[in-house]
């Protein structure tokens, strides 16, 4: 499922990437965001989410990817599909500029609603730390990321 550097730089260069966005809201409506430490969206707050790998099913991708970003897994029946993305970066994990490729995905964007409104671990290698935004507040700030902001369009929130 893991890839080394050269491939994958060459899998970036040359194809979209698929992934699943989580778009985690709590009994008040406000939504999950993370801080990101990793490119591409590096440094804004963006929703947790995570690439589908080869021969990996939707179902088993989002178990795969709710467990590790959310430190529990859900089952893809439990949320509502909000639509299918396109995310176009300059940038990717290899840099900006000169040699790097951009990135580019094509992203299914999934409404989970939590329970509880504790706040989640999230993954050491992807965000510094969780917290949660009012839709208000997450609609204006430029700390978060304009392909973040887009799925408040899609719920029932604002």
């Amino acid at each position: 499922m893991f890839l080394d550097a050269d491939t994958f730089r060459t899998v970036v260069a040359n194809t979209p990437l698929v992934s699943i966005d989580l778009v985690v809201s709590n009994r008040h409506s406000d939504i999950l965001l993370g801080k990101r430490l990793n490119r591409p969206a590096q440094g804004s707050w963006f929703v947790p989410g995570g690439r589908i790998y080869k021969n990996e099913s939707l179902d088993q991708a989002f178990r795969r990817i709710t467990t590790s970003e959310l430190g529990r897994m859900f089952v893809r029946e439990s949320a509502r599909l909000l639509g299918i993305y396109e995310h176009f970066y300059e940038d990717s994990l290899f840099g900006q500029g000169g040699n790097a490729p951009s990135t580019h995905y094509v992203v299914i964007a999934y409404h989970v609603v939590l329970s509880s409104e504790d706040l989640l671990t999230p993954p050491h290698d992807q965000h510094t730390h969780y917290r949660w935004w009012c839709p208000e507040n997450m609609a204006t700030s430029t700390e978060v990321h304009l392909n973040s902001k887009a799925y408040l369009n899609c719920l029932p929130l604002i």
